[in-house]
């Protein structure tokens, strides 16, 4: 097996089972795949059945199965892209489906979610609003994903927050999803966080005094940038997996993971990532988050050391906790039920 197959399955194959690929297809496409090459259409492929399947639920107006079924699709048209930067117009054509299936399967969803794009630096940022049950204005968390995350993956935490009256704005910020190809990564999330959270409080269903922020993987990292840079206008912040400073986690990352930072930043070659990974840090940031911070990670993540959650606890600024998880992968996805609940209670009691 090609050894970029083989590392991915072993970094990420709980994350792609927790967040909405059923094993039998999980095993059906990668169980015969050997060449990291054919790795896009393999996925794009088993996709296109789901797709298939929410396009006829449709035609026929069933559509709380349409709403599932393209949902579905879209999650494994993201992970035929997710870190394929091998071949940018097939990861760009994989991508354009994924987005097409999530916009399609929105209005069917229960409850159902909207799309938002807000221009910013002249290119837009685009989110996915969703709405609990009962009357507004609701509470809402901001969620942000990592480096080969966007939201057409992350259906499955929002409705953690939305089974419990959080309403859920799930987003692609710089360097990721539909804002990859205008703009780059980069450290400083107080422009890009501001303009979010602008967006959210604008909404009339959404009561403005109560936000959170929520970060997976570099999400994790960019949260707490977020919550640094707005002060108390966030109520409480979650950093799942984040690193502390990025570039010291450079040389253990796995190829795939240093390629795919290398095009989403925009360098040229890998010494110009991490240099651009090293201004992805937290250190003289930390002690400018107010809001109660709740740091989720796995003692046994092998892309993010641990150490780098408890620097990020020693020096937040406000009330912190932290969740470690000793048989934890990168983002928990492997014990998911041991702290996605917890996290969505202790964000509805901040946001009470």
């Amino acid at each position: 097996m090609d050894e970029r197959v083989a590392s991915a399955i072993a970094h990420w194959a709980p994350r792609f089972t927790t967040n909405g690929v059923t094993v039998a297809d999980f095993e059906r496409i990668t169980g015969g795949l050997d060449d990291w090459a054919d790795w896009c259409g393999a996925w794009s492929a088993v996709a296109s059945e789901h797709e298939a399947l929410g396009r006829e639920a449709l035609a026929a107006e069933h559509l709380i199965s349409a709403g599932q079924h393209l949902s579905r699709a879209a999650v494994y048209y993201h992970f035929a892209k997710f870190v394929f930067v091998e071949d940018l117009d097939q990861m760009r054509e994989a991508h354009g489906h994924a987005v097409r299936c999530l916009t399609d399967a929105l209005p069917h969803l229960s409850p159902p979610g909207r799309r938002i794009e807000i221009g910013f630096e002249g290119a837009k940022l685009i989110g996915v609003l969703r709405l609990p049950a009962g009357h507004g204005p609701h509470p809402a968390v901001l969620l942000l994903s990592g480096l080969d995350s966007a939201k057409e993956e992350q259906k499955s935490v929002e409705e953690t927050f939305l089974e419990r009256g959080i309403a859920t704005f799930t987003v692609d910020g710089p360097g990721q999803g539909e804002a990859e190809y205008d703009l780059p990564i980069r450290g400083d999330w107080s422009q890009p966080g501001k303009a979010l959270l602008d967006a959210l409080g604008a909404e009339p269903d959404i009561d403005e005094s109560r936000l959170a922020v929520w970060g997976v993987s570099l999400g994790g990292y960019y949260a707490p940038r977020v919550a640094a840079a707005v002060g108390d206008r966030v109520r409480a912040c979650v950093a799942l997996a984040g690193p502390y400073d990025f570039g010291d986690c450079w040389d253990g990352l796995p190829l795939l993971t240093r390629q795919t930072f290398q095009i989403r930043s925009g360098a040229g070659s890998d010494e110009e990532a991490h240099r651009i990974a090293s201004t992805l840090s937290m250190d003289g940031s930390a002690g400018a988050i107010q809001a109660p911070l709740l740091i989720v990670f796995g003692r046994k993540d092998r892309l993010i050391p641990w150490q780098h959650a408890e620097r990020l606890a020693a020096e937040a600024g406000g009330e912190v906790e932290l969740l470690m998880l000793e048989d934890g992968n990168h983002g928990c996805a492997n014990l998911a039920p041991r702290h996605r609940p917890y996290t969505a209670d202790w964000v509805a009691e901040r946001l009470r």
